[in-house]
């Protein structure tokens, strides 16, 4: 059993796949920094310093703080802001993947297109047709 364990984790897929978990992992926190700390405080001083991060609506009587976190030590709340930030995580990390499919689609075509290289044989084939055509 030990052994069919290690053959199933060795296969390239199962490896590249764990690849590529890790990698979307560290991208996305990445993009995360981008929207939380370039990207939402440029949009908070175009429109006039709002901080979407705190913005919430209570959904009790009990909530009356003016931060989010306070808010959610008193009860329930909704974080819009807190999901218009993480929408818009989601909507720069589809755009970004988008980007790198297309650009790698574009690769393997300009790939294709190229002829391809001939071969030992065939230019082997070739030589011999020009020394029979002497």
């Amino acid at each position: 059993m030990l052994n069919e364990f290690r053959e199933f984790a060795m296969k390239g897929t199962v490896v590249d796949l764990a690849i590529g978990v890790i990698i979307g992992a560290a991208f996305g926190k990445i993009v995360e920094s981008l929207v939380g700390d370039m990207f939402m405080p440029a949009l908070g001083a175009i429109t006039g310093g709002l901080d979407f991060s705190n913005y919430f609506v209570g959904l009790s009587s009990k909530v009356s703080a003016d931060t989010l976190v306070e808010a959610r030590k008193q009860g329930a709340v909704l974080a819009w802001g807190n999901f218009l930030t993480i929408a818009i995580n989601f909507v720069i990390i589809a755009l970004v993947l988008f980007l790198v499919v297309k650009g790698m689609n574009r690769l393997k075509r300009q790939e294709e297109a190229k002829p391809a290289k001939p071969t030992e044989v065939q230019v082997l084939i070739e030589i011999r047709d020009l020394l029979r055509a002497r």
